[in-house]
């Protein structure tokens, strides 16, 4: 797989049993209390999510977070071992063995790091990038010993700038970094409206660049960005979450660079914040998420600049991370946008792609007054041992 695809993409890869009356597919689910809740909960369940298993829409195993925690994404590392967690409450990483999970776990501190978003791994397996969108900076891990070995930062520059990160991309053959400026975690209306690029063998930033047709501030917010697979040049997809509006960005080789343009925008769809982003194995399909009122969009990329929109299927408010199965036949989508008022639904859309529609949905949180803020799949080789 080229290495510059999201991680998620990796995740969706590993729900790779096949879909029978007997099987599982098993997935973790990051969840916390629905705001207002008395003795606010923090936990990691692994959820059935087939459903055509006996167990579908069933806890198989649970673990308590600490509830100030507030995790918020899970990443596998590149050989899918390793879970890693990250914290919008604590400067640090939690990483769990994946063959054990949850009983072998490793809490790493991340000092420099103030609310911990999204991770990338190099193919190398060497290193790992971290973007903390509270102290606008970047994480270099060793994906090895997982110690946090360097910090990039803006240093005194003004116009190659790391500012509210979230979205963290590496491009290991163009050795370049992207980093996306999304929001002020302490004054959402404070949006970002900018990618930087990174060269990520020096870690030196080599440029910042505005993702708006607007006056600045815009604040579009660019939340995330994903490399398209067979692309040549390379070229990725980012989502620009308060402007509602899809962008490319593609390699220039004789400069060394990277031209921008809007490709999409979702004003006239009745549809809001975009968020996370996908492709099928083809690589002639982009899926996009929005979380308001709640949708998964299927759009038509065989003409990269002009993506058509195929399909649009409501889900649940605050539609958020995605994985499918094996076979492509279900999408699984998370409806919780950091448990916002009318985003924080708490229930998983499970859709039949092959008739775009939600067929089941999975609420064994929702009901017990929990949403979750991520789903990610569990490796095939990881059972469930009744």
């Amino acid at each position: 797989m080229n290495h510059a695809f999201k991680i998620f993409t990796l995740c969706a890869m590993a729900l790779s049993v096949p879909v029978t009356a007997s099987a599982e597919l098993l997935a973790l689910l990051n969840y916390e209390s629905k705001v207002g809740r008395p003795n606010r909960h923090e936990g990691i369940a692994v959820i059935d999510v087939d459903p055509n298993s006996p167990n579908f829409n069933k806890i198989i195993k649970d673990t308590p977070l600490p509830p100030d925690f507030v995790a918020h994404h899970i990443f596998y590392n590149r050989d899918m071992t390793k879970a890693y967690v990250t914290s919008l409450g604590h400067s640090e990483l939690y990483i769990y063995d994946v063959a054990k999970f949850p009983d072998s776990k490793t809490i790493v501190p991340v000092p420099d790091c103030k609310v911990g978003e999204d991770l990338t791994f190099s193919a190398d397996k060497k290193r790992w990038f971290l973007s903390c969108m509270g102290s606008s900076n970047i994480i270099v891990g060793d994906a090895q010993t997982d110690k946090p070995i360097a910090t990039v930062d803006s240093g005194d520059s003004t116009d190659k700038f790391i500012k509210y990160p979230h979205g963290i991309m590496l491009n290991g053959e163009l050795d370049r970094l992207f980093v996306t400026s999304t929001v002020n975690p302490n004054d959402p209306k404070d949006a970002g409206e900018t990618v930087t690029i990174i060269e990520a063998s020096t870690q030196k930033i080599l440029s910042t660049h505005k993702l708006s047709t607007k006056p600045s501030p815009s604040g579009e917010a660019p939340v995330e960005i994903l490399f398209a697979p067979g692309q040549n040049p390379p070229m990725a997809y980012i989502d620009n979450m308060y402007g509602g509006t899809l962008w490319t960005a593609t390699w220039r080789p004789q400069s060394r660079d990277f031209g921008f343009h809007q490709v999409f925008d979702f004003v006239g769809t009745g549809q809001s914040l975009p968020l996370e982003m996908g492709f099928n194995d083809k690589g002639d399909r982009l899926f996009v998420t929005t979380a308001k009122p709640g949708a998964f969009n299927i759009f038509d990329i065989t003409e990269p600049y002009e993506p058509k929109l195929l399909a649009t299927i409501p889900t649940a408010g605050g539609a958020h991370h995605f994985v499918f199965s094996p076979d492509n036949r279900y999408a699984f989508v998370q409806n919780s946008f950091i448990n916002l008022p009318e985003m924080d639904d708490g229930s998983v859309s499970v859709i039949d792609m092959t008739r775009n529609k939600v067929v089941a949905t999975i609420d064994v949180l929702k009901k017990a007054g929990l949403t979750p803020n991520c789903i990610i799949a569990m490796p095939s080789w990881h059972k469930h041992v009744q």
